[in-house]
């Protein structure tokens, strides 16, 4: 992915969490409880657009926040 898609897709993500009244440590503890190996800090790091988001942290992000993939990858 881009630079700009990969910060576009962290923007979403930030939304989502923020609409769920999550912060980022307890989508970070969710995330590990679900099996994916991800701290607080890479999460951070995602919703800026500065490390890469990998298939498996995009699905359980998608059953967490209880979006679609639709919404996860929408670059509007």
């Amino acid at each position: 992915m881009n630079a700009e898609t990969e910060k576009k897709i962290g923007e979403n993500i930030k939304k989502f969490r923020l609409n769920a009244k999550m912060t980022q440590d307890v989508l970070a503890a969710k995330m590990q409880l679900s099996g994916c190996d991800i701290t607080r800090s890479a999460i951070a790091k995602i919703e800026v657009g500065q490390r890469h988001i990998y298939p498996d942290e995009i699905i359980i992000l998608k059953e967490i926040l209880n979006v679609s993939f639709d919404d996860i990858f929408c670059l509007n």
